[in-house]
């Protein structure tokens, strides 16, 4: 084969490989895992078997955490917990039998914001009898925080006088209200003020 032959062969391999390159263009190494433990050095394990350092943004890591990571100096590094599903966007929630969405506030809602938070937002309301402890709603998984949380909040008014009670997110996702300041009367609308919850932890 002639030079000049062979220089056009060798130029349309490179040719052909850069394309193929272009093709397949994706971050060396870079790839998602689940942790699996928490580690006191500022690393976690995930359950594929990385071990990988936390970059300062990676704030309240947990067990089950989707993380991104990539291979760098010294090892692996992860950049921190993937969006859930709902992140950044208002979910409706379901809201128990006897509540209905109060007409001129906004709708009963979650959201779950970048910070290891979640946000409720919304009123709900129910006529007559309402006990101690009755359920409003359910969280999905991705809203339960790991401990109770608790808030003062108004659940009704009569003749100018305001009953308080304490609303609390378990962490099986039920949301509950008790705790009232008196009896309740056995008439009227009863409230749950979901837009007292607007941040609390998950972790």
């Amino acid at each position: 084969m002639r030079p000049t032959a062979m220089r056009i062969g060798q130029d349309m391999a490179a040719a052909v490989q850069a394309q193929a390159a272009i093709a397949t263009d994706a971050p060396v190494g870079v790839r998602q895992a689940t942790v699996a433990t928490v580690n006191a050095d500022g690393t976690v394990t995930t359950s594929e078997g990385y071990i990988a350092r936390r970059l300062a943004t990676y704030t309240g890591p947990a067990v089950g955490d989707l993380v991104l990571i990539s291979p760098g100096p010294g090892g692996w590094y992860s950049h921190g917990r993937m969006a859930a599903a709902s992140a950044g966007g208002w979910v409706p929630l379901t809201l128990a039998s006897g509540w209905t969405a109060t007409a001129g506030y906004y709708t009963p809602a979650y959201r779950i914001n970048g910070d290891g938070t979640a946000s409720l937002s919304g009123m709900a309301s129910m006529s007559g009898t309402l006990a101690a402890g009755a359920v409003v709603t359910t969280l999905p998984a991705e809203a339960r925080p790991a401990n109770r949380v608790r808030v003062t909040v108004q659940v009704a008014a009569a003749s100018g006088t305001g009953y308080y009670g304490v609303m609390t997110i378990n962490p099986d996702g039920t949301v509950t209200l008790g705790d009232y300041s008196a009896a309740l009367p056995g008439t009227g609308s009863k409230y749950s003020e979901f837009d007292v919850l607007s941040h609390y932890r998950l972790t």
